[in-house]
């Protein structure tokens, strides 16, 4: 546990950072992010150790310093996202859309007239603040975002006020079943990244071959009110603007919300993600700890369960 000394440290640091950020152009604000994430990989041990197994286990084939030319761009790729958040915050709605265009949208805008609620699904890849940010202004309503509290109570609020300044919605995930049912329910779009392990009794899935412990929440919710989960990711291009792929997830033969179909949708959603961090590996935050449980999973106990995963690989 921090102390209030640490964390009044922490939260003066972020702050000047926070400040300077907001005064920067844009492709200025992504430079300095860019360099933020490399210092921190060379200078720190922050989950450098997670990293570095996790691409591993991910990608065998490749050498070690290629993982390690991996986790360099993904702590840059943090940086660069936790200053776009600050930048956007402090911009103009029409400056933000023209640093993120939409593509195959027209699913998107039919589910907005049709007034039908979606799931937009998406995780810690490319700039998921300013995914979320510039979704909202794009399709002209306000999102209902489910987040996760930071630990510096004095952060959280600043990132929170942040998060909502053009219009979107916050919800702590602890929160977040009743009013992510109502938005739904209402015509309205939940956005939620899907990235993070849940606990030991969530659905187990394979993710890059290896059983990971998923939250069931997007599934559940999907198949209860037959909300179609739209699959957004931002992709970073070369002048540091973003193109945000979307794709529907197939949500057919799926009838009944019982934990055979729920833990099935989770797969595909899982799968569908796993397809574009193998296409752009340096836009994800492999520091996360993905595969926490996934020891628990291989033990001798649960060895039939495991195969049971495997055989679900493609």
């Amino acid at each position: 546990m921090r102390s209030p000394v640490q964390e009044s440290i922490e939260f003066h640091l972020f702050m000047a950072l926070r400040a300077v950020a907001r005064r920067l152009p844009y492709r200025r604000a992504g430079q300095l992010g860019r360099f933020l994430g490399h210092l921190i990989f060379l200078l720190t041990p922050i989950r450098k150790r997670v990293t570095l197994e996790n691409l591993r286990h991910a990608f065998p084939e490749q050498t070690e310093e290629e993982r390690r030319g991996i986790a360099r761009e993904a702590y840059a790729n943090f940086g660069i996202a936790l200053l776009e958040l600050f930048w956007a915050a402090g911009s103009g709605a029409e400056e933000i859309m023209e640093k993120v265009t939409l593509q195959d949208e027209d699913g998107v805008r039919k589910l907005v007239r049709e007034k039908r609620g979606f799931i937009m699904l998406s995780g810690h890849f490319g700039s998921w603040e300013l995914l979320a940010t510039s979704m909202g202004l794009h399709l002209g309503r306000s999102i209902l975002v489910v987040v996760q509290e930071q630990r510096n109570a004095r952060i959280d609020r600043v990132i929170d006020a942040d998060r909502r300044s053009h219009g979107n919605r916050m919800v702590p995930m602890s929160q977040s079943v009743r009013q992510v049912l109502s938005t739904l329910a209402s015509g309205g779009t939940v956005g939620i990244l899907s990235d993070q392990s849940g606990p030991k009794e969530s659905a187990v899935v394979p993710f890059f071959g290896r059983p990971v412990a998923t939250h069931r929440g997007v599934a559940a919710f999907s198949i209860k009110l037959d909300a179609p989960i739209i699959m957004a990711l931002a992709i970073r291009q070369s002048d540091g603007t973003y193109r945000v792929e979307m794709e529907e997830l197939d949500r057919s033969g799926l009838v009944g919300s019982t934990e055979e179909q729920i833990d099935e949708l989770t797969r595909r959603h899982v799968k569908v993600f796993e397809r574009f961090v193998r296409n752009y590996p340096t836009h994800w935050l492999w520091m996360h700890k993905r595969w926490k449980h996934t020891h628990y999973f291989e033990s001798a106990g649960n060895k039939g369960y495991v195969r049971q995963v495997e055989d679900t690989l493609p």
